[in-house]
């Protein structure tokens, strides 16, 4: 979790420049290319580096008569198996969010709460409007984007940020009250 967050935070400007120039490239080939093309082209371009290297080696070995061996035997002795207790923690991980999931879809879609499954409805709505204007892949770049850019600009500008977060948030706490006030029963959201 610290290596994603100082990822974020460009605490390592050259390997977060790294990942965050393979995302765009990846994502903005993507947009050019099917999966399966950006998968190949990315397969073809790992080989012929890796080729390279061996032959480049192996001659370079030949040429100066040493005997240093394989040159990725290091990598190749890495143990990359998992362990059945470590596959047991990740798919126990994954049953308890998809029954969450689930449940809680249950829950919003038969309308246990006609609040909480009215705010779903205008999530949705307005998820429709989001859909019309960008596809998926747009908005993962927009993410990705977003991730990287966001937590430098609001650590350099906090103090404005916060200040125009608390009128927002003074304002939308007006609206909400005006409507809890409208819609009978509505007054246990409030918190």
């Amino acid at each position: 979790m610290d290596k994603a967050i100082d990822l974020l935070y460009w605490r390592d400007i050259k390997q977060t420049g790294i990942v965050f120039g393979s995302f765009l490239l990846l994502l903005f080939s993507l947009t050019q290319f099917s999966v399966v093309s950006v998968v190949a082209y990315l397969a073809l371009a790992a080989l012929s580096a890796t080729i390279s290297f061996r032959i480049y080696k192996s001659v370079l070995q030949a040429v100066q008569k040493t005997d240093e061996g394989h040159p990725f035997k290091a990598y190749l002795e890495l143990e990359i198996t998992l362990s059945q207790e470590q596959i047991q923690k990740y798919t126990d991980c994954l049953q308890f969010y998809v029954n969450s999931t689930l449940k809680e879809l249950r829950r919003l879609f038969l309308v246990q709460d006609l609040v909480d499954s009215l705010k779903f409805a205008v999530l949705m709505w307005l998820l429709t409007y989001v859909g019309a204007l960008f596809n998926g892949l747009t908005l993962l770049l927009m993410a990705v984007v977003s991730m990287f850019t966001l937590p430098v600009v609001y650590v350099k500008h906090q103090a404005q940020i916060d200040q125009y977060l608390g009128l927002v948030r003074t304002h939308i706490n007006a609206v909400v009250a005006k409507i809890q006030a409208k819609i009978p029963g509505a007054k246990r959201h409030a918190e």
